[in-house]
């Protein structure tokens, strides 16, 4: 399989979000200092945010917190991307949380999630990436991964493994990155605003996942 076009653009429908003025600008490198950031994984072993894409590129997921079912949902559909998709194209998909490192297995058991998954506890990724905090009141699409409604979803995330975790307002997003630049920014502007898997997907050359075998979704 030939390597795909190197990515310099956003995807395409709905009006390109733009991240905050500190954030990083798209064909650019990342700055060192942002490289160095630590994020936490399972262990709680610190890891240089730079070092998850100095090999080759790839898709950071940046989700609100673990306790949103929106993004419990979307993440249990990032796990239906097989292993062999992403080698084929020689990426990485890597989600990150703003909760402690012991929340990490409580949330991927439920989402059968195994690809690379970290957290950033002090939200520094957040911040310097210009993730948006608040809840912008926009008319989202509907979600092709959201099955839920609010009462529903929420009565998901109830138990004792899940106590309180992270900042509610905070919002999520998508990167595509490394070796070295930076090629794709979208900052969710609410918790509906995330991209399309697959639309994301088709950005580093991998097949597109069908994600249509389950439950039909319910408007929320």
């Amino acid at each position: 399989m030939a390597a795909p076009a190197r990515v310099t653009r956003q995807v395409s429908g709905g009006a390109a979000p733009v991240p905050a003025p500190s954030g990083p600008n798209r064909g650019q490198p990342l700055a060192t200092a942002l490289a160095e950031l630590p994020v936490l994984d399972a262990r709680r072993q610190r890891v240089p945010f730079g070092a998850l894409f100095r090999e080759r590129r790839a898709v950071v997921v940046f989700v609100r917190h673990f306790l949103c079912y929106i993004c419990k949902e979307y993440v249990e559909d990032l796990a239906k991307i097989p292993e062999s998709f992403l080698q084929e194209a020689n990426v990485t998909l890597i989600v990150i949380g703003q909760s402690s490192y012991h929340h990490i297995e409580p949330f991927c058991k439920p989402t059968g999630y195994s690809h690379e998954i970290y957290v950033d506890p002090e939200r520094e990724m957040y911040k310097r990436l210009g993730m948006k905090r608040g809840e912008e009141i926009a008319a989202s699409r509907q979600s092709p991964h959201v099955k839920s409604n609010l009462l529903s979803g929420s009565l998901q995330m109830t138990g004792p493994q899940f106590d309180f975790q992270g900042d509610p307002a905070q919002q999520g997003g998508i990167l595509i990155l490394g070796p070295v630049n930076i090629h794709f920014i979208h900052c969710d502007r609410n918790r509906l605003a995330h991209k399309p898997i697959n639309s994301v997907l088709q950005l580093v050359g991998v097949q597109h996942v069908n994600f249509t075998n389950r439950t039909s979704v319910i408007h929320v």
